[in-house]
């Protein structure tokens, strides 16, 4: 595996593997990798020549300063990992590499996807997250992107800004790992104490009580009751919600027929954790 600080270096050694047919894999990562990342790696080492992954830990994307400080970092294991997963290219910049001096903040239009969820709970939060995404992109040029499905609101904000930007690349969505209780595989999961660790698995425990329950017409109740039923449990939820599969639109009634997905975020003391699953057979 070949470590680029340089995002100049980085950028010309890729350009000259694309000038000969290799093809570029990129899987963008904050570092504290955990085997969802590497499901990441996998995925995209069966479909492309090259292997790239980036470690930066964005601070333009952390609305609490606070958050960003105490992000988990595990840099030597990560590099191991990442080396036993056969990753070909690391890009391991300094802020300064990202965002040079000269560097002009830009304005990104969302839309609605900036106002509800974690737009609205994370103020400025995608606009960070578009920052960094069209630098990377730019730099590496890849032929696939690969994120995951647990970020999805995130996805579909990358995909908006690849279509609106004509950044390179081919968009792959791939499926939320999991622990063996069910709790969605995530970076922020270092900072659980062991007992929040097991109180932890009742977000996923959330999801399928609305899987199990959903039913045509109005959902507020089944929202309300999925909730309470966190609150119960010691979290303070940012949102229970049901949206629209494909859109992220909020649903109140369900017509029967649309694709549905329990969205959750919800502090466990003062980690915040998230988590998705589709609720209907449809």
């Amino acid at each position: 595996m070949i470590i680029f600080k340089q995002a100049a270096a980085l950028s010309d050694y890729l350009k000259k593997q694309q000038a000969t047919g290799g093809r570029i894999g990129f899987v963008p990562t904050m570092g504290a990798l955990h085997d969802g990342h590497l499901s990441l790696i996998d995925a995209c080492k069966k479909e492309n020549d090259l292997v790239v992954c980036s470690i930066f830990v964005n601070p333009t994307q952390f609305n609490n300063r606070e958050d960003f400080s105490r992000y988990p970092n595990t840099l030597d294991l990560d590099i191991a990992a990442l080396v036993r997963a056969g990753t070909s290219v690391l890009f391991l910049p300094s802020e300064a590499e990202i965002y040079p001096a000269g560097h002009i903040k830009k304005h990104y239009d969302l839309g609605r996807l900036e106002h509800i969820l974690e737009g609205k709970f994370r103020p400025g939060h995608f606009q960070g997250v578009c920052e960094v995404m069209e630098r990377l992109l730019t730099l590496v040029h890849p032929d696939q992107l690969y994120m995951g499905r647990k970020d999805y609101q995130q996805c579909l904000v990358i995909k908006q800004l690849m279509q609106q930007k004509q950044l390179p690349g081919v968009l792959h969505i791939c499926p939320t790992l999991r622990e063996t209780d069910g709790l969605a595989m995530s970076s922020r999961n270092l900072r659980l104490t062991p007992e929040d660790r097991k109180l932890a698995v009742h977000i996923f425990h959330t999801l399928e009580f609305l899987k199990r329950n959903i039913r045509k017409g109005s959902l507020l109740g089944l929202k309300q009751e999925a909730n309470d039923q966190l609150v119960n449990q010691g979290f303070k939820p940012d949102y229970v919600e049901i949206a629209d599969a494909d859109t992220l639109e909020l649903i109140g009634e369900w017509d029967g027929t649309k694709r549905l997905l329990g969205v959750i975020a919800a502090f466990q003391k003062d980690v915040r954790l998230i988590d998705n699953m589709i609720i209907t057979l449809n």
